[in-house]
């Protein structure tokens, strides 16, 4: 009788989960979609995604429902320009994996001399287990995290990135781990506190708006699930 007892219990808790909200990789929960999320990423091709020149994106970046920026041209760039956002997605990375997150990227011309990254803000990804300037969830250069609280080589990380303004905010995993504002950011080459950092950007004159990018840095790094939502 007891193991009948938890069989059915069992399926009371199934049937009454059903009638939450879920959706499959790459799709928005009706709730999502009544607050506003855009997904930016379909899981089947490249749509809505291409070169920083703005050049087309072949078909190979698209991997088992996931978009790997290996190899590109340094970054796969969202073709819209987005500001004020939260941006949701999720991450799994390669042993040794080098990549990152760009937001306010803008314009995507780069200076002479110098990458289109210098002209955008990236949140590192890194397989590290350190908590420095280009670990994971680092404003990189920039910001430290607070923790390095990304999972192990292969398991899937939960990112969200809030643009509002003169904030930019890194939560990984459930924790915020980076905070920046860019009002306390009034020299180049100077972080808030007065250290150095290698951008020749005063950060309180950054654009605030720009192109969303997932970096190549030479290693692969899977991506599903991006959604932004405007603020």
């Amino acid at each position: 009788m007891l193991q009948r007892a938890a069989f059915m219990t069992f399926i009371l808790v199934i049937n009454t989960s059903s009638s939450l909200s879920f959706a499959a990789d790459n799709t928005l929960t009706d709730q999502e979609k009544k607050e506003g999320w855009v997904l930016l990423f379909d899981g089947r091709s490249t749509k809505g995604w291409m070169s920083p020149k703005e050049k087309p994106l072949p078909d190979k970046h698209v991997q088992d429902g996931c978009l790997n920026p290996h190899p590109c041209d340094y970054m796969l760039t969202h073709e819209k320009v987005w500001e004020n956002y939260k941006l949701s997605l999720d991450f799994k990375i390669s042993p040794k994996c080098n990549s990152g997150i760009f937001v306010r990227t803008f314009p995507l011309t780069p200076r002479p001399g110098k990458d289109v990254g210098f002209n955008g803000i990236e949140v590192a990804i890194d397989d590290t287990k350190t908590a420095g300037f280009h670990d994971t969830g680092a404003i990189y250069d920039l910001v430290k995290p607070t923790k390095n609280a990304m999972k192990p080589v292969g398991e899937w990380n939960r990112i969200i990135i809030t643009s509002d303004r003169n904030l930019l905010i890194v939560e990984l995993n459930g924790e915020q781990v980076s905070h920046m504002n860019f009002d306390e950011w009034q020299e180049p080459n100077k972080r808030a506190d007065g250290s150095a950092h290698k951008f020749d950007v005063a950060y309180k004159t950054h654009p605030r708006k720009g192109h969303i990018g997932l970096q190549d840095h030479g290693s692969d790094c899977w991506y599903k699930d991006i959604k932004l939502l405007p603020l």
